[in-house]
């Protein structure tokens, strides 16, 4: 039972300290869509988003009234998409018509953002895994809400390098038609390691093949409430430090418990999991860099910074899981560079560097993340840095993930602006030495030896 103190207590959350739930995310399964014509595959994908995600929108607002919690989106994932359009695709065109309807569905329904139009291709891609991976650019350019992602290795299988090289290539491309808005389109693409299958945070949610015909997942986040809390035990240990964490979390998942369950029931659609993860927003308050600062570091990225942050990440996930029996997805803490003012205030200082954040992705959520760079950036330099993220995530067993922005005819020293949630961003400078014959080189990088453990 929820009793009055804890009501008022969330209540001051929400109010004072910016807690929200950021997404309730429907899963939806497409697998019963696949034909070999595809006007009928489309007309399958449309009819089947609008039928079950209908009442989404609505059921979501009516529990935001009904509670006073703040939910920030209502979003959609659906099966990798590359598995869907198989059968009916034969060129990158054909596969953008797809990307067409899903924006389409997800405007009819209302949602904020629709993931899914995805690859998996940890150890190899099939024609139309390629074939999908090639259309993206034109896809994120004539849509406005669906997103992409693409899985390019796993601690189980390796590195497909030629997937890594291929992406390197496509996040340029993706930058080049949209410049004259700052390439904006690369915001709406991302690459992992080990992606999850039950992941409501996008741009990297898509409904996973292990997953049932439809799921609710959602994402509660409260860097602000976490960093209120800090605040009070300024100067005391690294014990008292842990538990207030562990405690705020807990409460902070207990919310998105209670928004899980109402979603569920209502849409009568299972629950999958709460994702408690610290998304930080460009709000004053709102930010994971000024958790960090709150511990004890002048700026984020000071040394000391990955010690702070694998505190963090494991007391979050150590509250989360009291909290609620199904904690998934990425559940930890983000640092996005362009969402997180602190984040921006370090890199700005000279405190964060791009090898710094590499560092902290190793005990982070994710990995680098909304991170602007040189529009003049290489394609196999930006593979090099993918490699790296997927490498640091193969032998760590976790996820990690690549959401850069080479933005097109800017460089060191300006900035861009994104507008909303995704705020604005210094771009940072790019190490200027050679990976090219690494990259060229083609082919896997091999499972280390512990995923033969059965």
């Amino acid at each position: 039972m929820i009793n009055m103190f804890e009501v008022v207590e969330t209540n001051k959350m929400i109010e004072k300290e910016n807690l929200d739930v950021r997404t309730i995310t429907l899963g939806i399964s497409l697998l019963d869509c696949i034909d070999a014509d595809l006007k009928k595959v489309n007309e399958n994908i449309y009819n089947k988003i609008t039928m079950v995600a209908k009442n989404l929108v609505e059921t979501g607002q009516e529990i935001e009234k009904e509670f006073g919690i703040p939910i920030v989106n209502k979003r959609i994932s659906v099966t990798p998409i590359a598995l869907i359009g198989g059968a009916a695709c034969k060129s990158p065109e054909d596969f953008v018509t797809i990307a067409d309807t899903l924006d389409r569905a997800a405007k009819k329904v209302g949602v904020n953002l629709i993931g899914g139009y995805s690859a998996l291709v940890s150890k190899g891609m099939t024609q139309a895994d390629e074939l999908l991976i090639r259309s993206i650019p034109q896809a994120l350019k004539e849509t406005e809400r669906v997103c992409s992602s693409v899985n390019l290795g796993s601690t189980k299988t390796g590195i497909n390098m030629d997937a890594v090289k291929l992406m390197g290539e496509i996040l340029l491309e993706t930058a080049e038609l949209t410049k004259e808005q700052d390439s904006v389109s690369c915001m709406k693409l991302v690459v992992f390691c080990n992606a999850p299958d039950d992941n409501p945070f996008m741009a990297g949610a898509f409904h996973g093949v292990t997953e049932g015909d439809a799921i609710i997942n959602v994402g509660v986040s409260g860097p602000g409430v976490v960093k209120t809390a800090l605040s009070k035990v300024r100067g005391e240990n690294f014990e008292v430090l842990c538990e207030t964490i562990k405690k705020t979390a807990f409460k902070v998942t207990r919310v998105g418990q209670l928004v899980a369950q109402e979603a569920s029931k209502r849409l009568q659609i299972p629950f999958g999991i709460v994702d408690l993860s610290l998304a930080p927003t460009p709000a004053i308050g709102d930010s994971v860099a000024d958790i960090l600062c709150e511990c004890g570091l002048e700026y984020a990225g000071a040394p000391g910074t990955t010690a702070a942050l694998a505190l963090l990440n494991d007391q979050v996930k150590k509250g989360g899981v009291m909290a609620s029996s199904y904690v998934g997805g990425l559940s930890g803490a983000f640092i996005p560079v362009s969402e997180d003012q602190g984040m921006i205030d370090a890199v700005q200082a000279g405190a964060l560097s791009l090898e710094k954040l590499e560092a902290m992705t190793c005990v982070c959520s994710v990995g680098l993340d909304m991170i602007a760079i040189p529009g003049d950036t290489k394609a196999t330099t930006i593979s090099g840095m993918i490699a790296d993220e997927m490498a640091i995530g193969m032998i760590n067993q976790k996820t990690t993930a690549v959401r850069v922005i080479p933005v097109i005819g800017k460089g060191v020293g300006e900035t861009v602006e994104f507008g909303g949630l995704f705020g604005y961003a210094p771009i940072m400078p790019v190490n200027k030495f050679s990976c090219d014959d690494f990259i060229n080189r083609g082919g896997r990088i091999p499972a280390p030896i512990h995923s033969f453990k059965n």
